[in-house]
């Protein structure tokens, strides 16, 4: 009988084995014989230990391994310790499983050529390595596309806006003009989809439910591809089935965002021959409905061996599809994580060089014409008459912003004014009347908030002017800012038309209230509107600001009752002036209109009798708002 063999008979390793800890252990001569096995060798490679006994270690090995191993096995035997080492070993059901070992020398201890190994299973840390490594390799691929797909356009806008400076002809001019369109186009799906998987990921992505029609909404889909199959020589159809042809309450955007991916897509990768968009009841019961769409094209299709990475982030099927056809990669996990995040599924079928489907089905209650959600305004004629006349100071430093905005409004009859900054924009309020002012936030010179604040403290009624905010950054405290700085709205850029006219028609129709008029008020209200705009739908927000508001607002009411009978002017106008954000984010528009007129007057003191009966009436205003807050907690 070997030493080895005795050794091991007599448990001599045993202690070191207990007091290491390990989980797997081998005992192997110099040869690479095994003389024992622990029971861990069951749970981790498959086999009963006493089956591996007299065979030999390396023949379990990897044939990518085992040429290093045999070469560590020789050094590691002129040392006492070798640690973290790797290896494949062959488990029972014929596949592999990395492990690594730390290994005694017998032969300085026990002067017995053999080594204990002391094994721990690292599959699991070597495929999150891999996967690390993988995910890693794929952002860098889509960082470099981006960069790529955000030069282009910019290059585009760049050089058409260069040719239109040389006076060009009608005839070009047009073409100039719409190569930037389009340009400008391509740049803002890229910056929405950067956004809109950074939103998705960080769990802020909310839906709406409201009433939707789908033939109107799959009708206007069709309407805005026209232009784009018609361009290839492709045709493009939809089929709404009569069942699916009704009133739905979901998130009808998002729904049109899912479509217009997908839609985009195949158009994309579609050369000849058709799209089709369909659309039916899969399954019903009552009014809960699962809808199916699908998305069928006769273009390149994808490879098979790349179905099951197309909807992972920054993933196309082949990197030469980015540099052919450009995107960022992003557009399909888009698409995924508004289906599943909306309870839904969705698959893919193609075959390449014949065609890909897309198909997905989503959750939607039946609605009725009640439950639909008709827009601010529909048509340029309508807006026109709605603000004909309105008085206007724009306030911007990018030429090119000042003339997108600029142009919206003299579209819609309004009178505008330009200021480059916040300083000429406080000498010009002061020396002209406007109905309203549109403040962009970072500007040379005076920002934003620094003129608003000096606009808000004229002695006069241009301290309660309108102004709404215009601003690139739109979290929470930016948001928080612009309220607490004076303004009465915030837009982000970039900013459509829409919302632009509901900002402004907010404004229009809040500041037709008037203190005196506060003996007709019947029945206040308060509309969470705003602040769910502002937040993005944010709950958690939302509830916060809420909360905050009614631990406050009882506090401050007394407050304002007591400043006002001991006419302490000072603490009365600072009051209202702080009071006039929280009023704004829960829409109490009464309440917000009064108070800007009580931060004015009481900042002159020129206060007459009916003023306290006016700060009376809007407390109770506030009371009856805030009971009726707490009441409905929350229902949003």
């Amino acid at each position: 009988m070997s030493e080895l063999k005795k050794y091991v008979k007599r448990g001599g390793f045993f202690k070191a084995v207990v007091e290491d800890g390990s989980d797997l252990i081998f005992v192997i001569d110099y040869n690479g014989n095994i003389e024992y096995v622990n029971s861990s060798v069951k749970e981790t490679l498959g086999y009963r230990p006493s089956s591996l006994i007299g065979k030999n270690f390396f023949n379990f090995l990897s044939v990518s391994y085992l040429p290093k191993l045999i070469s560590i096995f020789k050094k590691i035997k002129r040392k006492v310790y070798a640690e973290s080492i790797e290896f494949q070993f062959l488990c029972k059901d014929g596949t592999y499983k990395y492990l690594e070992f730390n290994s005694i020398n017998l032969k300085h201890k026990e002067k017995i050529e053999g080594h204990i190994l002391d094994c721990r299973d690292i599959t699991q840390r070597k495929k999150d390595a891999a996967e690390l490594q993988r995910a890693q390799k794929a952002k860098e691929q889509f960082l470099a596309n981006i960069s790529h797909e955000i030069r282009t356009p910019i290059n585009g806008i760049s050089g058409m806006a260069t040719l239109m400076s040389q006076l060009p002809s009608e005839t070009d001019q047009a073409i100039y003009l719409s190569a930037i369109k389009s340009a400008a186009d391509n740049l803002k799906v890229i910056i929405n989809d950067i956004l809109d998987i950074a939103s998705i990921e960080s769990g802020k992505l909310k839906f709406e439910q409201i009433g939707f029609n789908l033939n109107d909404l799959l009708q206007s889909l069709v309407g805005t591809f026209n232009h784009q199959v018609k361009e290839k020589g492709i045709k493009f159809h939809f089929d709404l089935e009569s069942e699916a042809n009704q009133i739905f309450v979901g998130d009808p955007v998002r729904l049109n965002q899912i479509l217009v991916n997908l839609i985009s897509n195949a158009i994309k990768f579609t050369h000849t021959g058709s799209i089709h968009l369909g659309c039916k009841v899969y399954s019903h019961k009552g009014k809960k409905f699962q809808i199916q769409f699908e998305v069928t094209d006769t273009g390149i299709g994808i490879p098979k061996d790349k179905l099951h990475t197309i909807f992972e982030s920054f993933s196309q099927a082949d990197s030469s599809v980015t540099r052919k056809y450009g995107g960022t990669g992003l557009g399909l996990t888009i698409v995924k994580q508004l289906v599943e995040l909306q309870g839904g599924r969705i698959s893919v079928h193609s075959k390449l060089d014949r065609g890909s489907t897309f198909s997905f089905v989503l959750p939607y209650q039946k609605g009725d014409a009640k439950s639909i959600n008709l827009p601010g305004y529909t048509t340029s004629n309508g807006t026109q008459q709605k603000f004909s006349g309105l008085n206007v100071l724009l306030v911007e430093d990018n030429e090119i912003n000042g003339l997108y905005a600029g142009s919206i409004l003299k579209m819609w009859g309004c009178k505008v004014r330009f200021a480059e900054n916040g300083a000429a924009a406080v000498e010009i309020v002061k020396a002209n009347s406007f109905d309203l002012v549109l403040m962009d936030i970072q500007m040379p010179v005076m920002d934003g908030f620094e003129a608003t604040k000096i606009i808000r403290e004229l002695n006069d009624s241009k301290s309660k002017l309108p102004i709404i905010a215009l601003t690139a950054n739109t979290t929470r405290k930016d948001v928080e800012k612009c309220l607490a700085a004076g303004m009465d709205d915030c837009i982000s850029k970039p900013f459509t038309p829409d919302d632009l006219f509901k900002a402004i028609k907010r404004q229009v129709v809040v500041r037709k209230s008037k203190v005196s008029e506060v003996k007709n008020v019947v029945r206040p209200s308060f509309d969470l509107s705003y602040l769910a705009s502002v937040s993005n739908n944010n709950e958690d927000f939302m509830n916060e600001m809420i909360d905050t508001y009614l631990k406050t607002m009882p506090r401050i009411i007394e407050e304002i009752r007591t400043f006002s009978q001991q006419n302490d002017f000072e603490n009365l106008s600072r009051a209202a002036h702080k009071l006039k954000p929280s009023i704004t984010l829960l829409g109490i528009h009464q309440a917000k209109e009064l108070a800007a007129e009580i931060e004015s007057i009481a900042k002159t003191r020129q206060v007459l009798p009916e003023f306290h009966r006016s700060i009376e009436s809007f407390c109770r205003i506030l009371e009856k708002a805030t009971a009726e807050i707490a009441a409905s907690k929350i229902q949003f």
